[in-house]
């Protein structure tokens, strides 16, 4: 990276003791736990071959493939570089100021060689000093690393620069803290904060895999936020001033969980397609709902379990969840199964229909997480929890059989540990659009749902609207809304309503109207204007808050207690 500025990196690959005629060297086309098919080739330049002073013939002959021609050489040489400029999890990026790897976008392999184990030798920009990887050093030279194999070496980012670099010891591990960027946190509270996270994720799973260092990655950036997780570390984009107030940085923590949690849940205990990857294309499984979807559901219970959250906020964290999914509509359309096998071309390429088309594997699978552990904690008179699967899973899969499973398999150890059939509970939510009675599943712990929005009678167009430049144009149309039925379009232009010009946002020009109200709009589409007629229907979204029930049996008081583990 001579000239960082130009955000490109400069990459040499030798290849050693090679017997082929000629090697076919890849780059993947999509990082691990993004699911999406990002076309990281598309930044390689100045692809060349030599062995000593000799130039070998290469060429392209897909997408993401380059043929070297060895000619007997047996000692090979790859040059190319990388334009690097997207500051994301799942990318890399490099300017003046630091740069970040992320293996999959920056690092080739030999097709057939995937792997064998590599070396990785780092020649650092003017003064930057510091480098943070969870990939391990050779002869305690940090700038050289080791890598087991391909997989190892694109699972493991690596983070350079003049960084800040925080440390911490937490389940017997060591934890590094990597804090590129200004920020507003307190090093002595993350550190000790962090700490209780990490203490909290490896008790549900009884021990920690990691037996060298495990790294945190933290990019503090103006906007965004995210995280992707790795074999022994984790990148998360955290906005800048992010760390306060209280809720901001209660979902910092949310986020931390969330990666964490996910040391164990897919990158060790996973669905059968997902490694050994396939780095060419889509590698697809219906359950990310089990990988992200219940890893979401810990994430805000961990943050619970740790005491940042007190009871109270935890279930209100809750009912807002139930209100985000439920107002959705395409919970009625997409089932949890097919939202996770269509991860690749729908929940990661979003368009102005994907409310009303596709639920989040995310938010919804968090939801049937809360489910499954009410219910598990119920059959068994709150001495088991949904804690008792994953410890189960990650013994049987990871550790003894080595691979991954089944939505049959999952849904096995479900039934074992709760000791009742999950049959119709997996057709009616997972591979179903069922609406889940909350309240029977809440009841087991002497709470109930309520909709504080019951007894509303708002009327709603069911369409957003944006002032583009002076003009009100449509942003989205909800399904089976108002202006669904009335033949309302996303990018028709609002002229005029009941015969008035329209100069600000729609929906405050309905304000105070009564579902069967009639509505004429006038509207500006492609050119043409039209006269639309609509009648105003109730809103229908709801506004959902979990309460304690006015008396709680002991039966109840016990799984209350045992789910937000109160002493």
């Amino acid at each position: 990276m001579p000239e960082p500025q130009t955000h490109y990196f400069e990459v040499e690959m030798r290849l050693q003791d090679f017997k082929d005629k000629f090697i076919d060297v890849k780059m993947p086309v999509w990082a691990p736990g993004s699911y999406l098919v990002r076309e990281f080739p598309k930044n390689v330049e100045g692809f060349t071959a030599t062995a000593g002073n000799k130039n070998l013939k290469a060429e392209k002959i897909n997408k993401n493939t380059w043929r070297v021609y060895a000619d007997k050489n047996r000692d090979v040489l790859v040059k190319y570089k990388v334009y690097a400029f997207e500051l994301t999890v799942r990318t890399s990026f490099v300017d003046e100021m630091h740069a970040y790897l992320n293996g999959t976008s920056v690092f080739m392999y030999p097709a057939k060689y995937k792997q064998l184990p590599s070396e990785l030798t780092i020649e650092p920009y003017g003064n930057w000093n510091q480098i943070s990887t969870s990939l391990p050093t050779v002869g305690g030279n940090k700038w050289k690393l080791r890598a087991d194999n391909y997989d190892i070496l694109a699972d493991s980012p690596i983070e350079i620069g003049t960084h800040k670099i925080l440390t911490f010891e937490a389940a017997g591990v060591p934890h590094e803290v990597a804090m590129f960027g200004e920020s507003n946190y307190d090093d002595a509270k993350i550190v000790a904060d962090m700490k209780k996270i990490v203490e909290e994720c490896t008790r549900v799973f009884g021990e920690h895999p990691v037996k060298g260092k495990y790294v945190f990655i933290i990019h503090n950036v103006l906007s965004g936020g995210g995280g992707l997780e790795h074999l022994n570390s984790t990148t998360l984009q955290v906005a800048r001033w992010g760390y306060q107030p209280e809720n901001s940085y209660n979902g910092f923590l949310a986020l931390v969980a969330h990666e964490y949690f996910h040391l164990w849940n897919v990158k060790r205990l996973r669905p059968e397609p997902l490694g050994p990857f396939n780095y060419d294309a889509e590698n697809y499984t219906t359950l990310l709902w089990v990988s992200e979807g219940l890893t979401s559901y810990y994430d805000d219970l961990l943050v619970r379990r740790a005491g940042f959250y007190s009871p109270e906020r935890y279930l209100d964290v809750m009912g807002s969840s139930i209100t985000n999914v439920e107002n959705t509509p395409g919970v009625k359309v997409q089932t949890l199964s097919e939202s996770s096998f269509d991860a690749w071309i729908k929940s990661y390429r979003p368009n102005e229909n994907s409310r009303n088309a596709e639920i989040s594997y995310y938010s919804k699978g968090a939801l049937i997480g809360m489910l499954l552990d009410l219910e598990i904690m119920n059959q068994t008179k709150g001495e088991k929890d949904l804690d008792q699967v994953f410890r189960n899973m990650y013994q049987k899969y990871y550790k003894k059989l080595n691979r991954g499973f089944t939505e049959k398999e999952f849904k096995e150890e479900l039934e074992k540990v709760a000791g009742i059939k999950f049959d119709t509970f997996f057709r009616d939510y997972v591979n179903g659009t069922v609406t889940p009675d909350y309240n029977k599943y809440l009841n087991y712990a002497g709470l109930r749902l309520t909709n504080l929005n019951a007894n509303n009678q708002d009327a709603a167009l069911g369409a957003n609207t944006s002032n583009r430049d002076g003009k009100i144009v449509v942003t989205s149309v909800v399904r089976d809304g108002s202006a669904w039925k009335g033949g309302l379009n996303v990018n028709d232009e609002i002229i005029a309503l009941n015969g008035y010009r329209i100069t600000d946002d729609l929906n405050k020009s309905i304000a105070g109207r009564q579902p069967g109200d009639q509505l004429n709009l006038i509207v500006n589409r492609d050119g043409r204007l039209l006269s639309l007629d609509l009648t105003l229907e109730k809103n229908p979204n709801a506004r959902y808050r979990i309460e304690k029930l006015p008396e709680q049996t002991p039966a109840q008081q016990t799984i209350y207690r045992k789910w937000l583990r109160l002493s």
